[in-house]
């Protein structure tokens, strides 16, 4: 899962850089691995900055002063595909043609067939694992078939079009071709959310493409608009064009995004974030009410912070039951379930959170969270739990077992480390040391977000169902995936990547100098 951000300002003269490094630090939750930014200056020249780390890690002032320019990208990246090589830190370039800087936010489901067209086909050079990079060169490879000096925005138009034919899986993408401006687009299914918005000002209209639209919200953009599934924007000082270069068949926003990824002040696809997390609390206090039944002893409702907050206390509005904060967050340590390695997960729940022994001693308590993965971050928080003094613990999800591989982008690829794999409920309460556990019905999760657009008929619930609205993902290739991804294999990688890699240039230095 990744953060994405265009920024294009109507002042030639002006800098586009404090707005993204504001915009990337409002994304950050949605990568915490890698940040970037590249801004286009005078005569097209490209300015860059990006490295491992958090956003505030990887720019300082000297940074974002060498970023010159008036329009540019950001990303902010947790690595699914790849490594967490410092050369896969996006956004990522391409010289030929016109010069075109790229930022996904997704994963393909075809890379090893399309890395093989860009090698026999193409003879274009891939110098990461990225399928990032992949997407790039096949724009850039479309691009290049108008054999033009100067393109236009019918040329962008095609060359998109034939990523559409040629790319399967999720993407939501950010572009920006040097001296001519900005672009935004997204799959076929709208798997993954892009908005965009703009804003007057003295010098005309200034135009921000995001991730999420807390982003715009928060720089002051209005009119945000999601771009829709197969829709692709073009933007440029003088215009703005968009146009639907495919139909969707099938329209499936990831239902993680409202469980999970997305900020809840975040409006995606029409649905506010929050609004449905406050549904899925409703939908968890019956589900709490039908395990329990008569036999209902909770004395407390405790959320995990933050993501599931807002659930929690409508689900102890509708049980009746006090509402408290158990758990004290560290604010400064990461979010643990997109944090690489098992190990290191771990070790970052304990020092993210502290239980406090006032709230636990004596209770038996209703422990809220947004999902359970790989049963980590929840056992440890159980134990803690039990530490502070709790006689019981009940632990609610607000989301359906997790039973299957995403291959959309979220960092769960490997069956044997879900924890309700071939597990049910009471194996899965033993394993993460719970008394009872409880899960949100999935059909109740769809409605919780489906009430509020009710022109969304369904939504990428691969995780919880194993159905891939995509299609073309097989055993073969889930078992490939998992051979690869899962933790164990991140670490071999890592361990065998440079950090010399060449990240087609990268002035962000480790001892702070530059």
């Amino acid at each position: 899962m990744c953060g994405i951000l265009a920024l294009l300002l109507a002042d030639s003269n002006a800098s586009a850089n404090l707005e993204l490094f504001e915009g990337l630090q409002l994304l950050q939750h949605r990568g915490q691995d890698a940040a970037g930014i590249i801004t286009c200056g005078h005569k097209g020249r490209f300015y860059q900055c990006k490295g491992n780390g958090m956003v505030r890690d990887v720019f300082d002032q000297k940074h974002l002063q060498n970023l010159v320019g008036s329009l540019g990208i950001g990303h902010v990246r947790y690595p699914t595909a790849g490594t967490s090589s410092h050369s896969e830190a996006q956004p990522f370039y391409v010289n030929s043609p016109y010069g075109i800087v790229f930022g996904h936010n997704g994963n393909l489901i075809n890379a090893l067939e399309l890395k093989d067209f860009l090698d026999f086909n193409t003879h274009r050079h891939i110098n990461t694992d990225s399928d990032s990079e992949l997407l790039l060169n096949i724009f850039a490879n479309n691009l290049q078939k108008t054999n033009k000096v100067r393109i236009d925005e019918e040329d962008i138009f095609t060359a998109i079009k034939g990523m559409y034919e040629q790319c399967i899986g999720a993407y939501a993408c950010v572009a920006m071709i040097a001296g001519f401006g900005i672009i935004g687009f997204r799959d076929s299914n709208g798997i993954r959310p892009i908005c965009y918005g703009k804003r007057e000002s003295t010098k005309g209209t200034d135009y921000m493409i995001a991730s999420e639209s807390v982003v715009l919200d928060a720089l002051g953009f209005t009119e945000v608009k999601d771009i829709n599934p197969g829709e692709a924007v073009i933007i440029t000082k003088t215009r703005i064009t968009s146009r639907q270069l495919v139909e969707s068949k099938n329209i499936a926003p990831c239902i993680f995004e409202y469980v999970y990824f997305a900020r809840p002040d975040s409006v995606i696809n029409g649905i506010s974030v929050y609004r449905s997390r406050l549904e899925m609390g409703e939908y968890l206090a019956d589900q709490v009410v039908k395990k329990c039944g008569d036999n209902m002893d909770i004395d407390v409702v405790i959320p995990v912070p933050e993501t599931s907050r807002v659930a929690a206390l409508q689900a102890a509005y509708k049980l009746k039951l006090p509402y408290r904060e158990g758990f004290i967050k560290n604010r400064y340590i990461g979010r643990t379930f997109i944090m690489p390695g098992q190990q290191m997960r771990r070790i970052n729940v304990r020092r993210k959170l502290n239980a406090m022994a006032l709230e636990f001693s004596g209770k038996n308590v209703l422990i809220v969270d947004d999902s359970i993965v790989r049963g980590t971050t929840s056992k440890e928080i159980v134990q803690m739990a039990r530490d502070a003094g709790a006689k019981k613990v009940y632990f609610a999800s607000c989301a359906p077992p997790i039973r299957y591989p995403n291959v959309y982008g979220i960092d769960m690829p490997s069956r044997q480390e879900l924890v309700a794999y071939n597990r049910d409920d009471d194996l899965i309460a033993k394993e993460i040391g719970a008394d009872v556990i409880i899960y949100q019905d999935l059909d109740d999760l769809l409605e919780s977000c489906r009430k509020f657009n009710s022109n969304i008929k369904t939504f990428d619930c691969s995780v919880f169902n194993g159905e891939y609205v995509t299609g073309c993902v097989t055993s073969k290739y889930l078992d490939d995936l998992e051979n690869v991804r899962n933790d164990s294999a991140k670490n071999r990688m890592n361990n065998l990547h440079s950090p010399d890699t060449i990240g087609l240039h990268n002035n962000y230095s480790w001892n702070g100098k530059s």
